[in-house]
C-alpha cells in the first residue's frame, strides 16, 4: 500500500501554500506611482491572465521560485482580463509590447527588463534591487 501512495499522491500532508507580497494593480493612478516609486525602489508588475493555463502555470512557478522580501521590491499583481484599460496603459506607459503573463522590472521610471510566458522564471529579479 505504501508504494501505491507514492506513486498515486497518497500522502495526507496538506501542502503550504506560499503567499507573496503582491500589491493589486487594478487603478491607472498607481501607475504613475509606481513610477515615481521606483526611483528609490524596484517595482516589478506581474500580468496574470486567470483563464490562460500557461499563465497560471507560469505564476505558480514563479511563487514557488520566488525568495525576496518587501524589503526588496515591490511586487504587483495585475488580473489583466479584470482590468484591460490599466493592462494596456502599462503597455504605453512604459513602453513594452503587451504579452500574457508577462512581468515588468521598473527602476527610475523606465522599465529595465521584462520577459514574458516561460522566461519569466528565467528572470533573475535579485540583480535588479
Amino acid at each position: 500500500m505504501g508504494l501505491i501512495n507514492k506513486l498515486f499522491g497518497g500522502n495526507s500532508e496538506p501542502k503550504e501554500e506560499k503567499i507573496l507580497p503582491w500589491i493589486a494593480l487594478n487603478d491607472l493612478s498607481q501607475l504613475e506611482s509606481i513610477a515615481n516609486k521606483s526611483k528609490t525602489k524596484t517595482q516589478v508588475v506581474f500580468k496574470h491572465s486567470t483563464r490562460c493555463g500557461i499563465s497560471r502555470m507560469v505564476m505558480n512557478q514563479f511563487v514557488e521560485a520566488y525568495g525576496l522580501t518587501e524589503n526588496d521590491l515591490d511586487l504587483h499583481y495585475l488580473d489583466l482580463l479584470n482590468y484591460r484599460d490599466v493592462s494596456n496603459e502599462v503597455g504605453y506607459k512604459f513602453q513594452v509590447m503587451h504579452e500574457s503573463p508577462q512581468i515588468l522590472v521598473i527602476k527610475n521610471g523606465v522599465v529595465v527588463a521584462h520577459a514574458s510566458h516561460g522566461e519569466i522564471n528565467n528572470l533573475d529579479l535579485s540583480t535588479f534591487i
